[in-house]
């Protein structure tokens, strides 16, 4: 049983008002939609509310308008992507708070859908300003949260509300939730965790939290060469923080301390040049030549990683093991990524990935569609894997 209020606590909501939080930052382009995923993974919760009669307001930001109207932060273009996936007329108020919200709401019929203009447009939203949540409040009866993407941050339309009203995870919300309690919460041992990416100093609370709760911690990417580094490799000119190397001689000590085992390239694919067709070879990682830069794990090291896919009953993934973006630097990323999808499908393996690079080398690699779960909230899946309490998902437990 989940530890938070879902839709299925819910009970009879025709002809209530449910101030629905959303996450529909979606890239635009000339005034379209570039990119749906986010929209498409509300639809179900739209719905839902929308068929069991409820009078569904859509609460969202989009972009950073500073807390003041700005025609090109206007949720309004967003209306029509929204219209167009739910296949159900979405009508939109030229404000969230107010007289002119208050109105369009005064106008719902039981499963109408209504959009908010921008909540950033307030000051009082990212200040989680008391007043402006109580505002938000006045045209709901129910609040459900379905913008997992936005609940690291304590604002008005994600915290502030849940205090006001009666307060649940939507659909989507409760998935990525029940996902990452799969993966770190209470997974099925043993774990192996997957953290690449360019720095160490963007990961370093990942890093220490993870060794404390997998049984085996793979690092790539140039992350990676901060730890060869610190254990006396010669990476030549790969990309490496070099002052950092005293916190990773930590996080390794801290692993051993929790029996985990920190997996490190043994071979990597190095070039002279990062570029498309660049000229490329395979080498032992402490025979890295001069004037190089590891760009790529070798397959050594991959087939390390697979071993351990082999064992592992849970995976959680965050980052690419090299610099997946151009051939054949996308090689490690692309087999592990693959070889962990079919252990997923055989029904071996609960797989959980998140972070926006990871979502695009999976999406790469063909097999995003594969894994059990992947989460695209940046940020709150991150802060989620460093083991930090996320204020819009605190204020749903039970």
């Amino acid at each position: 049983m989940t530890a938070f209020r879902t839709m299925d606590d819910l009970g009879d909501i025709a002809g209530k008002r449910v101030l629905l939080r959303v996450d529909l930052n979606v890239p635009m382009a000339e005034g379209k939609v570039t990119d749906a995923t986010r929209i498409e993974r509300v639809v179900p919760t739209i719905r839902e509310l929308s068929g069991k009669g409820a009078k569904v307001i859509l609460l969202a930001h989009f972009g950073r308008p500073k807390g003041a109207p700005d025609p090109q932060f206007s949720l309004r273009p967003v209306a029509a992507a929204v219209e167009a996936e739910l296949d159900h007329r979405v009508d939109f108020a030229d404000d969230c708070i107010g007289a002119e919200a208050a109105s369009e709401v005064g106008e719902m019929n039981n499963g109408d859908v209504l959009l908010m203009e921008n909540t950033r447009f307030h000051k009082g939203e990212e200040k989680n300003d008391p007043d402006f949540a109580a505002a938000l409040a006045a045209n709901g009866d129910i609040f459900v949260n379905d913008a997992f993407s936005a609940a690291h941050r304590a604002h008005a339309s994600t915290e502030g509300l849940a205090r006001l009203l009666p307060a649940y995870a939507g659909r989507t919300m409760q998935a990525e939730l029940e996902a990452l309690e799969a993966g770190l919460g209470n997974p099925k041992r043993p774990v192996v965790a997957i953290v690449g990416g360019a720095k160490v100093s963007t990961k370093i609370d990942l890093l220490s939290n993870l060794v404390k709760k997998v049984d085996a911690l793979v690092i790539g990417g140039g992350m990676a060469n901060t730890f060869l580094a610190a254990k006396g490799v010669d990476v030549a000119r790969s990309l490496c923080e070099h002052d950092l190397a005293g916190t990773a001689r930590e996080i390794m000590a801290a692993a051993g301390a929790a029996n985990c085992t920190i997996v490190l390239p043994v071979d990597g694919v190095v070039a002279r040049e990062f570029k498309a067709g660049a000229e490329s070879e395979t080498v032992a990682i402490d025979s890295v030549p001069e004037g190089t830069m590891i760009l790529d794990v070798g397959p050594k090291s991959v087939a390390a990683v697979t071993a351990w896919l082999d064992k592992a009953s849970t995976l959680v993934w965050n980052g690419p093991l090299g610099a997946f973006e151009i051939a054949p630097f996308d090689a490690a990323t692309v087999a592990a990524a693959r070889h962990a999808a079919r252990r997923t499908k055989e029904g071996l393996l609960v797989s959980v990935a998140g972070g926006g690079d990871t979502v695009a080398a999976l999406n790469h690699a063909g097999v995003a569609g594969d894994f059990t779960y992947v989460s695209t909230a940046g940020g709150a899946f991150l802060e989620w894997m460093e083991g930090k309490d996320l204020p819009g998902v605190e204020a749903l437990r039970k």
